[in-house]
């Protein structure tokens, strides 16, 4: 059998062996039938991918998203392998919007998916808003070009014009099914004679254009997956064109990347089954074949498909929530991709220099969002100190606990609390958890009993004989220096050191038993009380405040478990 060579790119060949070769121009219906028929049962497709080290020529991906909702994040990770394999080396990222969807596109789901890109830093060298030398790169743009294809293919022989109504395609369906067949189209237009279709189109009958399927089957070397090979007995003839003039997805999707002369279609492992199909018209139209890589799917914990009842999924929801771009990008490149070491905390710039398809693995990766909050930390305190104290700022001037965003509170603020804070709005926790002071719940919780124990009236007394004395504001006057001082000979005094001195100190002092650094958390409630940066509504009790309450403990009642007095009450 001969076997002959169609053209192809550089990296992707299709070999086909026919007896006998496709009309490329109809003749007479009898004629093409008779060839036609011969051509289907002996035919057979293969299509190879080489590895990406051997690609000459320009690399050009591009990402395909339609405009019907939100940008997922798992369309974000496929948008993402696409711009770091172009920028890896060297070629064009195509943003191409599929909204031959009439009634669920929008123009508003579009410009948000437009944003979301943007906002990752995934910016397209082509496509909306940039424009190019393959537009337009809206699909409702392009109908001309698939008409103009679809008509090629008709003359060709390739497609026919089928005239079955809906309830004669449900009646096939159920027929196949009772013979437990495929439920594939019987071909009953696939043969007509010129005058059948001439009778039917006088009549105003609606067609749609269906591909002749040949017989035999298909392979492709996929760049992830490997060889994967279908069957096109299963297939059948399939509608390329609808009966109202609108071309099906697959003939879009075929067109547009051939004329746009995309090298590589990387995509999610959904579409996989789609190449089928558009390995067919690839073939039929005598188009480039560009290699293929399809991605795996993400995941939920319990390993279903990610999907809403899961929690955000979509980016814009995830940026709403407080994560940094840098972070999504760098957590998003981890699910199913890595680079051999250890490592997981990458730039943008560091990705696309290590990016590489064959590390991509095939199978799926579960989305962590408790490991995405804590990469999002890591960038967040990774960012320049001006950068992060600006963010933060900005945060609690908006929601209205202080009065500025910047100055010198804001500063030590941001110093002092960024270990706790993984996303941007954790830092309203962390500042209203310092500013405020539950002493009476502190002290009636289990896990303050061995304070309580360890003679905890009379270190007040003494704390409040220092505050009384102007000794300890004096101090935190000084800053750091100044307390440390105190604090070593408070503790002297007391014959107290390390935990026996700081726990009661950040206990009486802060309201709690835990949080950060006790100096610097001591000194920077001294300055809020100074710097007037804090806002009335920010529940802040003030070091005044603090030493009333204390003043107001019956140590006795607390040591017989008993209610506190009336007056030991909080500062409202």
């Amino acid at each position: 059998m001969a076997a002959a060579m169609l053209a192809g790119t550089p990296w992707t060949r299709i070999r086909v062996f026919p007896d006998v070769a496709p009309p490329i121009l109809r003749q007479s219906s009898v004629y093409y039938r008779r060839s036609i028929f011969s051509f289907r049962r002996r035919f057979s497709i293969s299509a190879c991918s080489f590895p990406e080290k051997n690609v000459e020529g320009e690399v050009r991906v591009r990402f395909a998203p339609s405009p019907t909702g939100n940008l997922h994040v798992g369309g974000a990770r496929t948008a993402l392998f696409n711009y770091l394999f172009a920028r890896s080396k060297g070629g064009k990222f195509v943003l191409r919007i599929e909204d031959t969807d009439l009634e669920r596109s929008s123009r508003e789901s579009e410009e948000a998916v437009l944003r979301d890109l943007s906002w990752l830093g995934l910016n397209w060298d082509e496509g909306p808003g940039v424009g190019g030398d393959y537009g337009p790169y809206r699909q409702s743009e392009r109908n001309s070009l698939y008409k103009q294809y679809a008509e090629k293919l008709l003359e060709s022989g390739h497609v026919y014009r089928c005239f079955c109504s809906n309830e004669e395609l449900e009646k096939m369906k159920e027929i196949a099914k009772l013979k437990q067949l495929p439920p594939v189209y019987n071909g009953k237009w696939a043969s007509a004679t010129d005058e059948e279709v001439q009778e039917q189109m006088e009549n105003g009958t609606p067609y749609t254009y269906r591909f002749r399927v040949p017989k035999g089957s298909l392979k492709i070397n996929d760049l992830i997956r490997g060889e994967v090979s279908w069957n096109l007995e299963t297939l059948g003839d399939f509608v390329i064109m609808r009966s109202n003039g609108q071309p099906v997805y697959n003939f879009c999707v075929t067109v547009d990347d051939a004329t746009m002369a995309i090298s590589h279609v990387i995509r999610a492992e959904e579409h996989l089954p789609n190449t089928l199909r558009q390995a067919l018209i690839y073939k039929s139209l005598g188009f480039n074949m560009p290699y293929f890589a399809h991605v795996s799917l993400i995941l939920a914990p319990d390993r279903s498909k990610l999907s809403k009842r899961h929690g955000a999924t979509s980016v814009g929801q995830f940026r709403e929530m407080g994560y940094l771009p840098q972070a999504m990008v760098n957590y998003l490149a981890l699910l199913g991709w890595g680079d051999g070491t250890e490592n997981e905390f990458f730039t943008l710039e560091q990705l696309v220099e290590k990016f590489s398809i064959t590390r991509v693995n095939k199978s799926g990766a579960v989305f962590d969002s408790t490991k995405l909050r804590w990469m999002n930390g890591q960038h967040l305190r990774a960012l320049p100190s001006e950068e992060l104290t600006n963010l933060i700022g900005n945060r609690w001037k908006s929601t209205g606990t202080l009065k500025v965003s910047a100055g010198a509170f804001v500063e030590e603020a941001v110093q002092l609390l960024k270990d706790g804070i993984d996303l941007i709005p954790d830092a309203d926790k962390a500042l209203s958890d310092l500013l405020s002071y539950p002493l009476h719940s502190t002290l009636l919780s289990p896990d303050a009993k061995s304070v309580l124990d360890d003679k905890l009236n009379e270190f007040s007394v003494s704390l409040l004989a220092a505050y009384d004395s102007g000794e300890l504001l004096a101090a935190l006057e000084e800053g750091h220096a100044g307390w440390k001082k105190w604090v070593k000979s408070f503790g002297k005094s007391l014959n107290r050191k390390g935990k026996s001195l700081f726990m009661p100190l950040r206990l009486l002092l802060t309201g709690k038993l835990h949080g950060p650094d006790i100096g610097s958390s001591v000194i920077l409630l001294y300055r809020a009380g100074t710097s007037g940066d804090v806002a009335p509504q920010a529940g802040f009790a003030t070091l005044d405040e603090r030493f009333k309450m204390l003043r107001q403990i019956n140590w006795d009642t607390l040591a017989k478990d008993e209610p506190f007095i009336e007056a030991a009450t909080t500062v409202s």
